[in-house]
């Protein structure tokens, strides 16, 4: 195997290498919530390390922030402030380590009856799709830079080669960075990062106990518990194991909701395991574990340089905008293309009632409420197509002359 040929110093500098991959996502989806980007470094790598822990350090994988969350994390915190976010946010673990739980006892045959392509799929479009307008207005600040950063991250993912194929979103936002600190350097605010200190401890979150933020965030965790499932078997056939096995899925599932946990108590996003990193590793064929440690620690150290969070932080919100167009959409044609892999029959009228009310509860922004409680967006329109997916009839079969 390759990595019992690689040197102490070649496992750090490809430690350090998957790092930087999953390094501006990572960084992403805290600017775009408002969240501090050192925390989701320094939550990113403590994550990794703990889910390495809990599954006995077998498995080459990489946590970082996840996509999933950006429109429940800015709606939350619109609803219900930061503090009580962060509450809702922990639930997202709870949600993992029940499932967990469900796995062990049940087996995998039970998460693939409860969330089937026809509930996973519409949900992830509506992930994707439920922040097209704020990516819109983040972009119209500045056309000029938004429209360079989705080129490039375009160009990137079509015509890039290895790494540079792996994170486009990263190149698009450095050409927009770039080109703003040539043409727009006016507007841009500098002061932060001369006021930053060299090292500094990434600031904590406050939180506070609120039942509404964990009933609108719990269900969110739907989506990402199905890609993690996906990561596994991806993993394992790259690393020529079966993880799903050993340590099992119920340990890997146990891991990324402890690692979530601990990212909320920390005032980070929640943390899931890192297609691009697994991509990675596929490419480098650097399948052992202990690299990854290394990125983690790398991540580690990288938060709590101040001045690499002050600079992030500088990033113009029309960049961010620009990417923001790409990735949400990306996001949603996943879902669609977890819908089509599945050759979901969308002539059943029983999957279009599904998919129907998932999309228009979603996006319509409807909100249930009961007593001091409510449920709302993407979190309502998950727990309405698990439910209809469990009662509804499947549609009779024609009978045959």
């Amino acid at each position: 195997m390759a990595e019992q040929t690689l040197s102490p110093v070649r496992k750090t500098v490809v430690g350090v290498q998957f790092m930087f991959v999953a390094f501006g996502s990572t960084v992403l989806v805290p600017l775009l919530t408002g969240l501090d980007p050192a925390v989701a470094l320094l939550a990113a790598g403590l994550g990794t390390l703990l889910f390495h822990a809990v599954t006995g350090g077998k498995v080459p994988i990489y946590l970082g922030s996840s996509f999933a969350f950006i429109a429940p994390i800015i709606k939350a915190t619109e609803l219900y402030g930061m503090p009580g976010m962060f509450c809702g946010l922990v639930s997202v673990g709870i949600v993992y380590m029940l499932m967990s739980l469900l796995v062990k006892s049940f087996g995998i045959d039970l998460i693939k009856r409860l969330f089937p392509p026809v509930v996973i799929g519409p949900v992830i479009i509506l992930i994707g799709l439920s922040l097209a307008g704020a990516g819109v207005n983040m972009a119209k600040t500045n056309w000029i830079l938004a429209l360079v950063s989705l080129a490039v991250a375009v160009i990137a993912s079509i015509w890039g080669k290895g790494i540079v194929k792996l994170i486009p979103v990263v190149f698009g936002a450095i050409a927009g960075y770039i080109v703003s600190l040539v043409f727009f350097r006016s507007s841009m605010d500098f002061t932060v990062v001369g006021d930053a200190s060299w090292f500094a401890f990434p600031k904590l979150a406050k939180m506070s106990f609120s039942w509404q933020a964990i009933l609108f965030m719990a269900p969110v965790a739907i989506a990402p518990i199905i890609e993690h499932v996906g990561d596994m078997y991806a993993i394992s056939s790259i690393a020529g194991k079966d993880f799903i096995k050993d340590p099992g899925l119920h340990r890997t599932m146990l891991g990324d909701g402890l690692s979530c946990c601990l990212a909320a108590f920390l005032g980070g996003a929640p943390i899931t395991t890192y297609s691009e990193v697994t991509g990675a590793v596929s490419l480098t064929k650097v399948t052992d574990p202990s690299v990854l440690r290394i990125s983690a620690i790398s991540a580690v150290v990288l938060s709590i340089i101040g001045k690499v969070g002050a600079v992030i932080q500088t990033i113009p919100q029309a960049v961010l905008g620009g990417i923001m167009l790409l990735l949400f959409g990306t996001i949603a044609s996943v879902g669609i293309s977890n819908m089509i892999q599945a050759k979901l029959d969308m002539s059943s009228t029983r999957n279009l009632v599904i998919v129907s009310l998932i999309l228009t509860i979603g996006i319509g922004g409807a909100v249930l409420d009961f007593g001091s409680f409510s449920l709302s967006g993407i979190g309502l329109a998950s727990l309405v197509g698990v439910i209809l997916n469990l009662v509804l009839p499947a549609d009779k079969e024609p009978k045959s002359e």
